[in-house]
């Protein structure tokens, strides 16, 4: 039998059919996924083959086979250095949910994962969540990120969850697809699928006024069939986002914006960093691009990741007004 892996919890992972029979499936024995060194071998979305088991009071389905990824959202596992943990499989558009203050989105953190969905040819939307909620200085920071994102080529869209707004252009863009929502814990993501499909029912919880940090709700990915003819995968909020298997000459390809630069530098595998005649840094000095996008680049690039964790903001985005245009 084949199905799509729509829940996975570690040890037990759902399986529903074309003919939309679920099963509680696990992994066959020795079971493992060839040149991914990965804490879960299965992620949601992935196609898979599987066998019944009747020999037990309930049937279960043994799972034999993982059919090629299209495409997955992987990043560093946050207790073991040195293995991945993907996040989902066989996605057609991700949106990254963010906040302004409640909790904060930190440039890095957006780079990161934006870095990593060009890296596996997935298309990013940034989604500004809670509009409601922001005062003045909120509503100039995030005019200010979705200058700098939208100039990038990103795609940015405004919510409110609570108020219903954005809610329609959210939709046509998730029609037919298969979506993922991703960002930090708090950002908002279950009660945003609650409003586009309120039969759901997720569960949410409120931001810890003492942290100013998410609480976690989503324990594992799930997806969902949506009534307007989409799929979503929630996931669990991420406080961090390590960026994996990236060679330093490779980086830069991942920011548009510095790809479109590349064969103005003098020499062809130029990092951007002291080689000279750069076109990259001669666009920085010209407030072309971002100081925020260059430190999140020069970051990956010196394989800062014990910091990766941290929610702080970077300063370095108020060093040109001129990347602060409305």
């Amino acid at each position: 039998m084949t199905g799509l892996v729509y829940k996975s919890t570690g040890s037990w992972y759902t399986v529903k059919t074309e003919d939309q029979q679920v099963f509680e499936c696990r992994i066959k024995g020795k079971f493992r996924m060839q040149g991914i060194k990965s804490t879960n071998p299965i992620a949601v979305g992935d196609v898979v083959d599987f066998e019944l088991d009747e020999t037990s009071d309930t049937v279960i389905g043994i799972i034999n086979r993982i059919h090629d990824r299209k495409n997955y959202i992987v990043r560093k596992s946050v207790n073991l250095s040195k293995q991945t943990h993907i996040i989902a499989s066989n996605i057609d558009i991700v949106f990254l949910l963010i906040t302004i203050n409640n909790p904060p989105t930190t440039t890095s953190f957006i780079d990161r994962f934006l870095v990593t969905a060009e890296a596996y040819a997935i298309e990013a939307v940034l989604v500004f969540n809670k509009v409601d909620t922001y005062d003045e200085a909120m509503q100039d920071e995030q005019a200010y990120l979705q200058y700098v994102y939208s100039d990038i080529g990103y795609n940015c869209l405004k919510v409110s969850a609570v108020e219903k707004n954005g809610l329609d252009e959210l939709k046509k863009m998730m029609k037919g697809k298969v979506s993922m929502f991703s960002g930090h814990s708090g950002v908002g993501k279950s009660t945003l699928v609650n409003a586009l499909e309120p039969n759901l029912n997720l569960k949410t919880k409120n931001i810890s006024e003492q942290s100013k940090q998410g609480q976690h709700t989503t324990t594992f990915a799930e997806m969902y069939d949506l009534s307007f003819d989409a799929k979503i995968i929630d996931t669990p909020g991420i406080k961090g986002f390590g960026v994996v298997d990236m060679e330093p000459e490779e980086i830069s390809g991942y920011f548009p914006e510095f790809f479109k630069l590349k064969d103005q530098c003098k020499f062809n595998n130029c990092l951007h960093k002291e080689e000279p005649h750069c076109a990259v840094k001669k666009a920085l000095e010209e407030n072309k691009i971002a100081w925020s996008r260059y430190n999140s680049y020069l970051k990956i690039l010196e394989g800062d990741d014990e910091h990766y964790r941290q929610d702080i903001y970077n300063d370095d985005r108020i060093a040109s007004d001129e990347t602060r245009k409305p």
